[in-house]
């Protein structure tokens, strides 16, 4: 009987289907476990080999917890709000709805054809109303709370406005904006309505305000820093540029410290915790106050250095911050005017990367040294952000190499603070060993000494104080795309006005342009039907418009991140309509045990995600404080691309191994499914791949083209995509799953190889002929020998340890060794084979699932028990010892380990080959080694 991969897959894909195999109990006995993939974006391409890897790991352990009587809930769904649905809507005027669809059924098909135990009984999609009204609701709460610095976490804004009536906020210790006015109780309540709504936003964790953001023109929407790569968009690779813009966003930065203390209390790749420690960027310093010469303003800088505070020579502020323009002399507007546009064409990222060059220009103003009063001039450099701290640096080359650098550039002076230290050529940046001089009242003291003496002078004089920094910016929430959550606000006075969790969802609108308008407002601005009646509590017609009581309704949109950001709680209790996730539901399952995703969400959605997670439990929402126990970053599958390679200026290709080293030649992509495992390319079918190789000419050799390779990331743009579709079709999905596992550690990036496939198909055909005989199943309930319950039970151990420590290609490994011991063996015994089916499962589980069926059982493989290893069967009884003749090793000899050394020279001696090798000559000497050696010297 042969294996029939495709038949046997197909007919337990069903049987699962039908019988719900894989339905997670919402409340059971059994210890939870709770296991989830990162949730894909339904892109119209569908999945390449790549993609499943970390599906099928996170498949091997749910099946794997199963047989270990765990309650597993291992769900799916779709991230599918995103733009390349937008932009496909924008090019055909198919409404993203309608792609989606399409590309989730795509999806849901090649996932089922791999085998996965999803419990699809949960699954959620983003861009469903049932999902996204949940959405809403949390960015309604984050709007409705603050972050009390006291309490150390989110309170209910109404506290604030109590605090306000009674206080002012002059006594308040919350995180609020950086230009938030002081005011007293008696000042609150005179206020108008509007003038206290304006004043709240000051505080709320989602606010508006006037952002400059990252523009992408091209995309008509914002992006966040991590959308953007080498200064241009990830997606489609657009011009991105700095822009203000009234901006909704997230007050991430209140949850700075508990997002760095949580890392310690969570067991996730110690390479992730410190990209998101370095995006956090916590800094221990000083706040330090220079005022502004003729100026009642002061500028406000952040130093971790106020030790060198004597050493300012100069001040830079960035280019961005309005403070410029008020302060700049009319003999440097022209300059600075140009040196603003020429930092608006550049990204963050690139300011930040860019360490060599020295640009900036001299504002005409000065600020006042707070010690000596020495004027100190302004300057505007690119190389200092608005967003991190305060957008101002004060200077001290002699302490800070990009410091020193821009001062010699510029030809300002530099004043040496460090005693016996010479700064002629660099700057001294070793603050362990520095002795401050030529300071006043620091000269003489070490780094940490005059750190605490300058920062006490400061802050009794009121112009400054110890403080602590973090890069961490405040995440921008507002999108101007269509194909996203609506945020459900309206204006009211031009202010925003919370929906109640009643009127939610507040479903997308309709709109026949799926571009910005005319006025470039984002494209909700098309949709006829979007404001807000208040009376009658629903969304009608913008032309009703009337300011009294039907307003217009924000027209951005949440980012991708929103939905991410929350979804592995939905999952708990998805049918639910009443809460986003019920009380009980939440405190079974409570967080998810094994998360597995990739690193490149370090800073985006597992940032945001802690984010939200946190202020949900401050307002007693969720049970936990951080919502995974465990994460797994997966490596990549990596493509085999493939090269042709053309003489310049000409249609000739030449065959790789034809070509000379001095020869240049231009590398073109071909599509690797157009070239064979020995790199051969198919060159008829080449030409009629794109037309400019139709009437290429190919320089053969001996009749074949070979291909240059390179290995690099898998993608639809290389041309080096394999469909997983073609890989079960002709192997069989158990293949794929097992082959992908075995390329390598988990965590390790490897490259596809098409050609090396065929081992593992060998290995799944060598398993299935243990159990059969033509068409016969050959299983007998016969006694198994020692050795094949050493084998089996070693195996069994090697396996549960793997599957413990995620080593899924030693497990695959070890399984093969097995099985080929076994074969050698001619294993047929049930005690044998029936526990080897079981440790295939997780790993084949179709073929697996026939075997067991075939073997009589009754009941599916899939909750059976896993085996576990007999360690009485792993203790060795005999030994095989080396035989050696005059120290010559001629054969082995298997002896009981219980044999005394008179017993071993008896045995030894009945031997025949011993007999046959002494000649009839009398050993005059025994050398033996218990359980190592036997040695005859004659």
């Amino acid at each position: 009987m042969v294996y029939d991969f495709n038949n046997i897959e197909k007919k337990w894909q069903a049987r699962w289907a039908k019988n719900k195999t894989f339905k997670a109990d919402s409340y059971s006995k059994k210890p939870k476990y709770y296991i989830l993939d990162m949730f894909p974006y339904p892109s119209g391409s569908g999945l390449h080999v790549g993609h499943p890897l970390g599906y099928i790991a996170s498949d091997i352990y749910s099946r794997y917890k199963r047989h270990k009587g765990f309650n597993v809930l291992h769900p799916q769904g779709y991230d599918s709000f995103g733009l390349p649905a937008e932009q496909y809507a924008i090019q055909t005027g198919q409404h993203p709805a309608k792609t989606t669809q399409e590309n989730i059924n795509r999806y849901r098909q090649q996932l089922d054809q791999m085998g996965f135990s999803f419990d699809w009984s949960r699954e959620v999609r983003t861009s469903e109303p049932d999902f996204y009204k949940w959405t809403q609701w949390i960015f309604l709460l984050l709007f409705d709370h603050y972050y009390c610095n006291i309490s150390n976490m989110a309170k209910p804004v109404r506290e604030l406005i109590e605090h306000f009536e009674k206080n002012g906020n002059e006594s308040l210790d919350a995180v609020c904006s950086f230009d938030t006015p002081q005011f007293t109780y008696v000042e609150w309540s005179g206020f108008s309505e509007n003038e206290q709504q304006d004043l709240l936003l000051n505080y709320r964790l989602a606010y508006l305000s006037e952002t400059e953001v990252n523009w992408c023109a091209d995309l008509g929407t914002v992006l966040a820093n991590d959308e953007i790569i080498n200064g241009v968009s990830d997606r489609g690779g657009y011009q991105v540029t700095k822009k203000k813009m009234k901006q909704w966003s997230m007050r991430i930065g209140a949850y700075a410290e508990r997002l760095l203390k949580g890392l310690e209390k969570i067991d996730w790749p110690e390479s992730l915790k410190e990209m998101q420690r370095n995006w956090i960027g916590k800094s221990i310093g000083a706040k330090v106050l220079f005022q502004i010469e003729g100026y009642e303003k002061k500028i406000e800088v952040f130093t971790t250095r106020p030790d060198t505070i004597f050493g300012v020579t100069f001040m830079t502020i960035a280019p961005e911050l309005d403070l410029v323009q008020e302060i700049t002399h009319p003999d440097q507007k022209e300059a600075v005017t140009a040196y603003i546009d020429e930092t608006q064409k550049r990204t963050q990222r690139e300011r930040m990367a860019d360490i060599e060059s020295c640009t900036g220009v001299f504002t005409g103003s000065y600020v006042l040294h707070p010690f000596t009063q020495e004027r100190i001039p302004i300057w505007i450099g690119d190389y200092v952000l608005a967003d991190y701290g305060t957008g101002a640096v004060m200077a001290v080359p002699c302490g800070d190499q990009r410091d020193f650098d821009f001062a010699k550039h510029f030809d300002i002076p530099i004043k040496n603070i460090f005693k016996n230290v010479s700064i002629e050529k660099k700057a001294f940046t070793d603050k362990e060993i520095s002795v401050i001089d030529n300071s006043d009242f620091l000269s003489g003291l070490s780094y940490e000494k005059a750190i605490k003496i300058v920062i006490q002078k400061l802050e009794l004089q009121g112009s400054g104080e110890g403080t602590i920094n973090y890069r961490l910016r405040d995440a921008i929430f507002s999108r101007q795309r269509y194909w996203g959550e609506p945020i459900p606000i309206y204006y009211k006075d031009k202010l925003p006005q919370p929906l109640k969790l009643k009127h939610l969802p507040l479903d997308l609108p309709e709109v026949e342009n799926y571009l910005p308008t005319a006025e470039g407002y984002p494209p909700l601005g098309n949709a006829v039907t979007w404001a807000w009646d208040t009376q009658k509590e629903k969304v009608v017609e913008n032309k009703l418009i009337d300011n009294q009581t039907i307003f217009p309704l924000e027209l951005n949109t949440m980012p991708g991140w929103a939905g991410s950001s929350w979804y592995f709680y939905r999952y708990m209790d998805a049918q639910n309509s009443d809460a986003f996730v019920g009380n009980k539901a939440a405190q079974y399952w409570r967080e998810v045990d094994l998360y597995l995703g990739g690193s490149e969400h370090a800073t985006g959605h597992l940032l945001y995600s802690r984010f939200w997670q946190k202020f949900l439990f401050d307002i007693n929402l969720l049970p936990v404080e951080e919502y995974a126990k465990k994460l797994i970053n997966q490596g990549m599958i990596l493509g085999n691309s493939a090269f042709v390679y053309r003489k310049p200026g000409t249609q000739s290709y030449i065959s790789k191994e034809l070509i000379h080293e001095s020869e240049k030649l231009e590398p073109i992509r071909v599509d690797v499914n157009l070239v064979n495992s020995s790199d051969e390319l198919d060159v008829e079918s080449v030409r009629k791949w794109q037309p400019q190789f139709e009437n290429a000419d190919f320089k053969l050799n001996n009749g074949v083209f070979k291909v240059g390779r390179e290995v690099e990331k898998m993608s639809k743009s290389k041309y080096n995509v394999i469909n997983p579709d073609e890989i079960c079709e002709q192997y069989g999905a158990d293949t794929l799953r097992m082959y992908e596992m075995f390329l390598g550690p988990i965590e390790q990036s490897k490259p596809w190889n098409t050609s090396g496939i065929s081992g593992v198909h060998n290995f799944l055909k060598k398993y299935w002929r243990l159990f059969h005989e033509g068409n016969d199943i050959i299983v007998k309930d016969e006694q198994p020998s020692k050795k094949e319950l050493k084998i089996l039970h070693e195996t069994i151990k090697k396996i549960t340890y793997d599957i413990e420590h995620f080593s899924f290609n030693t497990c695959v490994s070890g399984l093969m060794i097995c099985v080929n011991e076994l074969t050698a063996l001619n294993c047929h015994s049930r005690a044998i084979l029936s526990p080897l089916t079981l440790l295939l499962s997780p790993f084949a589980p179709h073929l697996a699932s026939e075997i067991w069926e075939k073997l009589g059982n009754q009941n599916t493989i899939d909750h059976v028990d896993f085996p576990v290893a007999n360690e009485s069967y792993l203790i060795e009884d005999t030994k095989n010892y080396p035989v050696s003749f005059n120290g010559k090793m001629r054969f082995t000899l298997e002896l009981s380990i219980d044999l005394d050394n008179s017993a071993i020279q008896e045995a030894v001696l009945q031997d025949k080959r011993v007999v046959d090798y002494l000649e009839g000559k009398t050993p005059k000497k025994w050398i033996i080694v218990p359980n190592k050696i036997i040695n005859i010297v004659y």
